[in-house]
């Protein structure tokens, strides 16, 4: 398992090139509470603008990491930047740090961060989009399509979505587009659809981020799922994924794609031939595929 999980981080690293920005505030506490696992950095296109529309980036790491947040930036990150995007990259907190919800809280405290903070920034959040690639994916999907819930309740266990990070709760954690990079959807699924990975292992990324094997803590699992909270208030959403990925099976996309579709949500989602957990998949092509998407969204 340790072996299959240094190959989850390794597939994300690839297509690397320098990233081009006019300005970087580096290391901002969203949550004022001088963790480094809740830091974020912001950087701002080179392309002249009073405002810029936002995207936030959420680093791939299995949640395993609490400190990530450049991952992405030369790759995802350069192709929003190049299109006159902001790109906000925040940290969280890791699974050893603490188990879910902990994770989309800190997502959610970075929103409304960013929110409260636009004019020190030049923010434009009248457009706030989401991003990342697999445990970034899933987070970015979680923060779609629970933007309006605060706590859910499955079976006895009740849990709140929303949490109180950082001092500017009164501020909206919604996000206006959502691009999935290959994030897992639904994680009880995962084994029965195909992967080289046991997901289902009391070790496995999705088991230590919920504190326990997964098929043993069903209900937990259900509400760290982006599949749970689906409804017809969800924003757009585009989805990619890779038919050869070894480690998140495409099958997760399908099945969250068919969800929003069923909701009438608007979304897109393109299976890519050939493409695995990155490699094949994090290129120009597909890059440009995101920009469009946040374009036709943004009036950008």
């Amino acid at each position: 398992m340790k072996k299959l999980t240094i190959i989850f981080l390794s597939c994300l690293l690839v297509n690397c090139s320098g990233q081009q920005y006019s300005k970087k505030w580096t290391d901002l506490n969203y949550a004022d509470d001088g963790k480094n696992y809740h830091l974020l950095d912001i950087y701002l296109p080179e392309m002249s603008k009073q405002t810029y529309p936002v995207v936030v980036l959420i680093y791939g790491s299995a949640w395993l990491s609490n400190n990530s947040k450049g991952i992405g930036i030369s790759t995802i990150g350069n192709a929003l930047l190049n299109a006159g995007y902001a790109v906000v990259t925040p940290n969280h907190r890791a699974s050893s740090d603490s188990v879910f919800p902990a994770q989309i809280h800190d997502i959610k405290a970075a929103i409304r961060f960013i929110r409260a903070n636009c004019s020190n920034y030049q923010l434009d959040t009248s457009f706030i989009g989401i991003t990342g690639s697999s445990s970034g994916g899933h987070l970015s999907a979680l923060a779609g399509t629970s933007g309006y819930v605060k706590r859910y309740t499955i079976d006895s266990i009740t849990m709140d979505i929303e949490g109180n990070v950082g001092k500017y709760t009164s501020f909206s954690s919604e996000v206006d587009a959502v691009c999935d990079w290959f994030g897992p959807a639904d994680f009880l699924k995962m084994d029965s659809c195909g992967s080289n990975m046991v997901h289902n292992a009391s070790d496995s990324p999705e088991s230590k981020l919920i504190g326990g094997a997964i098929q043993n803590n069903k209900s937990k699992c259900a509400l760290a799922n982006p599949i749970t909270y689906v409804d017809s208030t969800d924003p757009p959403f585009l989805i990619l994924h890779g038919d050869e990925d070894p480690l998140v099976p495409y099958c997760e996309s399908d099945m969250l794609y068919k969800a929003l579709q069923t909701a009438k949500v608007d979304s897109k989602y393109i299976l890519v031939p050939d493409a695995q957990h990155g490699p094949g998949l994090l290129i120009d092509e597909y890059f440009t595929m995101m920009v469009d998407f946040f374009n036709k969204l943004s009036n950008h």
